[in-house]
């Protein structure tokens, strides 16, 4: 899909580009005066068809919400900054599994693409799939970048679906080394489930990145068991595929073992993490999977999650 046509017409003309902004800003804040639980059950109502239940949640996502709308714990601000991430996993021993940086800066046009390497990834450190790839051999909008990394910068993403531990992030760009999987045009994603710090469900994900950087809205997910057992008939949101399309990965004990170290403090979350031919990379750190709006398949799957997560004395 990558970037829509009339989008970047848009970008390339000042005063449009300023006038769709205001109207992006407009529809994102229109229901910042409800309060975080009226917001969340709206919220969940439209994007799952269903009502959310927060005085007696019992599925996985009601207790995410749950869990969403009373944790305030710092450690979730400092790990979801794909910044300042890097400290939490150098403090956890596994500083040997994060990719290389090259770059942080405050804004789009202080990076200088002239003196870093011909390829890297772009990264918004506070927003979800705000990523674009430069390649110094191939065409690269500018303008149209400047002004998407530039709206994204002034937003707190917190407003876009509650999620507290956003709040307080202060806004970076991150340029990184692009991770390349030989015969693949993009990278496989294991997405660790843990609860409790424990590794109960795995997400295989594959086609996930665009060739420009950004998410692919029509990539596949394979649900999995601790061990790697597919769990046939399981879906949460995504569509499966074939299960020869995404074998078991070599060292995958060690994924598990180093997702379980990162999880160690949490009630839950989602630990992602690369594999390459055996090496193993650090992704991100995500809390609230899929903006507690899922769609899970069966629904006796959809509560047996939400019985893995503790909200007692919260």
């Amino acid at each position: 899909m990558g970037v829509h046509p009339l989008k970047k017409f848009i970008y390339h003309h000042g005063i449009t580009a300023k006038t769709y902004n205001i109207i992006r800003n407009y529809r994102r804040n229109k229901f910042n005066k409800l309060s975080d639980a009226d917001f969340a059950r709206q919220y969940y109502r439209k994007n799952t068809g269903r009502e959310l239940n927060l005085e007696n949640p019992v599925n996985f996502d009601e207790k995410l919400w749950y869990l969403k709308l009373h944790v305030r714990d710092p450690l979730l601000t400092i790990c979801t900054d794909k910044y300042r991430v890097r400290e939490y996993v150098k403090q956890c021993g596994l500083e040997h599994i994060l990719n290389e940086l090259y770059g942080v800066y405050d804004s789009f046009e202080e990076i200088p693409f002239d003196k870093l390497p011909k390829r890297f990834i772009i990264k918004c450190n506070h927003t979800s799939g705000m990523n674009a790839i430069f390649d110094r051999e191939r065409p690269f909008d500018s303008v149209y970048y400047k002004h998407e990394f530039g709206y994204w910068m002034k937003r707190n993403c917190f407003w876009d679906s509650r999620e507290w531990n956003y709040k307080d992030i202060v806004p970076k760009i991150i340029c990184e080394r692009i991770l390349e999987q030989p015969g693949k045009s993009c990278l496989d994603d294991y997405k660790f489930m843990c609860f409790d710090g424990k590794v109960r469900l795995v997400f295989g994900e594959t086609g996930i990145c665009m060739a420009d950087g950004s998410h692919n809205p029509d990539s596949v997910r394979n649900v999995y068991d601790r061990d790697y057992h597919l769990l046939k008939g399981v879906r949460f949101t995504r569509n499966n595929f074939p299960e020869e399309m995404l074998p078991k990965p070599k060292n995958y004990e060690k994924m598990v073992e180093y997702a379980e170290i990162l999880a160690k403090p949490f009630r839950h979350v989602r630990v992602d993490l690369y594999n390459i031919d055996g090496e193993i990379y650090f992704g991100e750190m995500t809390f609230y999977h899929q903006g507690c709006c899922s769609k899970v398949y069966p629904e006796e799957m959809y509560n047996e999650a939400g019985s893995w997560i503790d909200i007692s004395n919260l």
